[in-house]
C-alpha cells in the first residue's frame, strides 16, 4: 500500500502519528469521509493498488457508505479503516461508539474489528487477500484506538507471490468459437473488467476479427474499446427493453466479464432476444450467468481468454466475412459521425451553449496526454461521442450511480498519476456533493482542471420524471418539483474560497483557449461553463 485516503479523527491518532515514520505511504488529506472513499477508488483503478481509505468512528464511516457502495460496484481493491471508541467502555456507550462492523458489512466483502494486538496483522494480511481476489472489493476494519496502543510481537506478513488467475478450458473455448464463427451477426459486451485486465488491444483484434460492435453497460468506469474505432457501439440502453432493441437480430452474445445488465426502469421482457446464443468469458465464477442462460460459460483470466478466442476464430472465420462486416460497421460509424456533426451545426450559435458545444470546444484544448474524469451525467454520452479516447485510462467515470464522486474520484487519478494532465467534467448538481474536494487539489497543488458544466439544475432527474410519468401513466402538464438550482450556485468563488483559481466561461469561442491556459499551470484551477438546461 502507497496511499491512505482520509479524514483524521481523534480514534485514529495512533495511525497518524506513526505514519511519519513510514515515508513511502502517502496521507491524502481530505475533507469529507466520502471524498477520501471516491478518491482511492480511482486511485486503484488507475494504479492498479490495493488501496487504504481511513475514516472516522460511526458518523466518518456513515458518511462513507454511499461512496462505499461505489468501490463495491467498481471492484476496487479497497481496504477502509475507521477509528473505534476503545474497547473498554464498549458498555458504556461512548460518543461516537457504534457498531462498526454492522454497519459496514453490507457494503463489502468481508468486515471485522480487531480485539488485540496480535490479531493486527492476521487481519490486515486477510483484509488485503479479501479485498484483491475476484471480483475484487472493498473490505473493512475497525481499529479500536486502545488496541492500537498494545504491544505484540507478531510482525506485519503477506501473502506472498499468489498467481489466482487460470487460463480458460480449451475444449470450452472451441465449443465457443464455433459458436461464434457460425453467428451471421455476433455482438460483444464489454465490463469494465476488460480493461483492468488490461485486455483492451486483445479485444480490438477479437472484435476485428469477428467483425462485430463492441457495447458497454449504461455505467462505466473505464472505456473498454477506443471510442472512435468503428465497432464502437455505445453504453447500452437503461432498460431491458432498449438493450433488446439494440441486440435484435444477434444471433451469438459474447459477454466479457461481468455481471450484465444494469437497468434502471422495469420491462417485463428480458433484455436477450431469444434464440440469441450467449457465451461469457469472466475472470470469476460468481458473476457467471447470473440473469441468464449461458450456451457457454468460461472461467478464466480475460486478456489470455480473449486472446484464444481471437487465435481460434482466425482459422474459421474467413478474412473476407471479417473484412465485409466491418466495412458495414465503418459505414455506419460514418453515418453516425455526420450525424452528430450536423446536430451540432444545428446548435452552434445557440445560447447559453449546448453542453455538445461545450465538450466539443473543452476536447479541442486537450494535450494528447490528459485523462478525463467524467461524471457529466446526462452529457456522458456526447463525452463518448465528442472525445478521441485511444487506451485504457484515458477515461474514467463512475460506478454505482451515485452522484458526487467525480471531483473527488479526480483527486485519485492526479496522485495516482502526477504526470498527466486530468480534466475533471461534472455538472453542478454533482458538483456540491464534494466541492470540498477542491480543498484537497489546492493543498497538493494537483493537476486537475475542474469543468462545471453549470444548466443551473438537475437535468437528469427531469429525463427521468418525464420517464416515470411515461411508463407508470402519471401524465401531467406540471412543471418538474424540486429540480432546478435556484439561486444560482456560484462556483468560481467557491473556488477561490478553497484555494483553486477559477473562471465562468458564457462564451464557447472562449473555451478552448481557457482548457489550454489551465492545464499550462500546472496546478488545480475551475472553470464553470454555463450551459443550458433542459428544453
Amino acid at each position: 500500500v502507497r496511499a491512505i485516503f482520509g479524514n483524521p479523527g481523534t480514534t485514529e491518532s495512533p495511525l497518524l502519528d506513526t505514519l511519519s515514520d513510514y515515508p513511502d505511504i502517502r496521507y491524502v488529506t481530505t475533507l469529507h469521509e466520502g471524498i477520501a472513499v471516491s478518491a482511492a477508488i480511482l486511485y486503484a483503478q488507475a494504479t492498479g493498488e490495493t488501496v487504504v481509505a481511513n475514516v472516522h468512528v460511526a458518523p466518518g464511516l456513515g458518511n462513507a457508505l454511499g461512496t462505499l457502495y461505489g468501490a463495491l460496484k467498481s471492484s476496487a481493491p479497497l481496504v477502509m479503516t475507521a477509528g473505534q471508541q476503545d474497547t473498554r467502555m464498549r458498555l458504556r456507550d461512548p460518543v461516537l461508539g457504534h457498531d462498526l462492523v454492522t454497519m459496514a458489512a453490507p457494503m463489502v466483502k468481508w468486515a471485522t474489528q480487531v480485539n488485540n494486538a496480535d490479531e493486527m496483522a492476521d487481519v490486515l494480511q486477510r483484509a488485503i487477500s479479501i479485498s484483491n481476489e475476484a471480483p475484487k472489493g472493498p473490505v473493512f476494519v475497525a481499529l479500536p484506538i486502545n488496541v492500537m496502543e498494545q504491544e505484540t510481537r507478531n510482525g506485519a506478513w503477506t501473502a506472498g507471490n499468489v498467481f489466482t488467475e487460470s487460463v480458460p478450458d480449451h475444449n470450452g473455448v472451441e465449443v465457443a468459437t464455433s459458436i461464434l464463427a457460425s453467428a451471421q451477426r455476433p455482438i460483444i459486451v464489454a465490463s469494465d473488467d476488460v480493461a483492468r485486465a488490461g485486455a483492451t488491444p486483445a479485444l480490438v483484434r477479437l472484435a476485428e476479427r469477428l467483425g462485430a460492435p463492441v457495447y458497454q453497460d449504461i455505467l462505466r468506469q473505464h472505456l473498454v474499446f477506443p471510442n472512435r474505432h468503428v465497432a464502437y457501439g455505445g453504453t447500452l440502453p437503461s432498460d431491458a427493453a432498449g438493450i433488446r432493441t439494440v441486440l435484435a437480430g444477434c444471433d451469438a452474445l459474447l459477454m466479457l466479464g461481468g455481471p450484465f445488465f444494469e437497468e434502471i426502469w422495469f420491462d417485463p421482457v428480458r433484455a436477450v432476444p431469444e434464440g440469441t446464443s450467449i457465451v461469457q468469458l469472466t475472470h470469476a465464477s460468481g458473476v457467471m450467468a447470473r440473469n441468464f442462460s449461458v450456451a457457454v460459460g468460461l472461467t478464466g483470466a480475460l486478456k489470455p481468454g480473449i486472446e484464444a478466442l481471437e487465435t481460434a476464430l482466425a482459422t474459421k472465420i474467413p478474412q473476407a466475412t471479417s473484412a465485409s462486416r466491418m466495412t458495414e460497421l465503418s459505414a455506419k460509424a460514418t453515418t453516425r459521425r455526420e450525424a452528430a456533426a450536423a446536430s451540432l451545426a444545428k446548435v452552434r450559435d445557440a445560447r447559453p451553449m449546448p453542453p455538445i458545444r461545450a465538450l466539443t470546444e473543452i476536447a479541442a484544448g486537450l494535450p494528447a496526454n490528459a485523462v478525463v474524469v467524467d461524471e457529466s451525467v446526462t452529457a456522458t454520452g456526447d463525452v463518448a461521442r465528442v472525445f478521441d479516447f485511444r487506451a485504457t485510462g484515458d477515461y474514467f467515470g463512475q460506478r454505482g450511480g451515485g452522484i458526487g464522486q467525480g471531483i473527488a474520484g479526480a483527486l485519485g487519478v492526479a496522485v495516482a498519476w502526477p504526470d498527466r494532465p486530468v480534466v475533471m467534467i461534472t455538472g453542478d448538481g454533482s458538483a456540491m456533493y464534494a466541492i470540498q474536494s477542491l480543498w484537497t487539489a489546492a493543498l497538493l497543488r494537483l493537476r486537475i482542471v475542474i469543468v462545471v458544466l453549470a444548466n443551473r439544475e438537475y437535468r437528469v432527474l427531469k429525463h427521468n420524471l418525464d420517464t416515470y410519468r411515461l411508463r407508470f401513466d402519471a401524465t401531467s402538464n406540471r412543471d418538474y418539483p424540486f429540480m432546478n438550482l435556484s439561486p444560482h450556485l456560484d462556483f468560481t468563488t467557491m473556488a477561490r474560497g478553497l484555494g483553486v483559481s477559477s473562471e465562468r466561461i458564457e462564451d464557447p469561442d472562449l473555451l478552448k483557449a481557457a482548457i489550454t491556459a489551465a492545464i499550462a499551470t500546472g496546478g488545480p484551477h475551475l472553470i464553470e461553463v454555463v450551459v443550458s438546461g433542459k428544453q
